[in-house]
């Protein structure tokens, strides 16, 4: 999607969900937020990563540039910034720590300080702080020497920037050229992951949080390939 189509609605926000009855004023315990998506991450919430109460492979990343609904705007457009959030349940939004038959959820005496703020009758101070001082991964792995020049490595050479001029160059006519870049970009960023989990011996689960989502899932939320579900922030 080009910058020209960014300001176009999506559908309701799926982070803050619509009160059910004028007259709650308290939690239900209904789950709806919990399903709706898990939480960003803000620096407050450091200390819940360093200390373990929240792995790094429960979490992923959408890199700056990507494509992603802004629930509070309700539109989609390219994020200004990197955003880390808890991952859902297989190919649902829910979050992973949400049990959906009991009503819990397994971390909430260690919740990020979104689901601590939100209150669904009121959304007043989760849209005051959305958006504010958000956990980013070089507050976490900035001082992981060999790692997060990894991390960096693969910001630049899969730059969602140059995602968006190779898009602008397909529309222009240089299908060969951009379609072979992107095909480089792709591969390149495949080929890191793997060697990633093969030198260091990690958890594969951990790629999303490093790298954010593999391109292969993510080039074809732009305009000139199809598009697949959007994130929510």
């Amino acid at each position: 999607m080009n910058h020209s189509e960014t300001k176009k609605k999506a559908p309701a926000s799926r982070l803050i969900p619509e009160p059910r009855s004028a007259f709650i004023n308290q939690c239900q315990r209904c789950g709806t937020c919990c399903q709706k998506g898990g939480p960003a991450l803000h620096k407050e919430d450091a200390p819940l990563i360093e200390q373990g109460a929240i792995l790094t492979k429960n979490l992923f990343t959408l890199r700056k540039g990507e494509m992603a609904v802004d629930n509070v705007r309700g539109y989609a457009a390219p994020l200004e910034a990197e955003i880390i959030k808890i991952k859902g349940q297989g190919r649902s939004w829910a979050c992973c720590f949400y049990d959906p038959i009991a009503h819990t959820c397994g971390i909430y005496d260690a919740r990020p300080v979104e689901c601590r703020v939100l209150a669904c009758w009121n959304t007043a101070d989760i849209e005051r702080m959305y958006a504010k001082d958000r956990l980013k991964r070089q507050d976490l792995l900035g001082t992981i020497s060999g790692l997060w020049e990894v991390v960096q490595a693969h910001e630049q050479r899969c730059a969602y920037r140059d995602i968006e001029k190779l898009a602008a160059r397909l529309k222009e006519g240089a299908h060969a050229d951009a379609r072979a870049e992107l095909n480089e970009m792709v591969a390149y960023d495949r080929h890191l992951r793997s060697l990633t989990v093969e030198k260091s011996g990690i958890d594969p689960a951990m790629l999303d949080f490093l790298f954010g989502r593999p391109l292969s899932e993510t080039l074809p939320g732009y305009s000139f390939l199809q598009p697949p579900p959007v994130r929510p922030l």
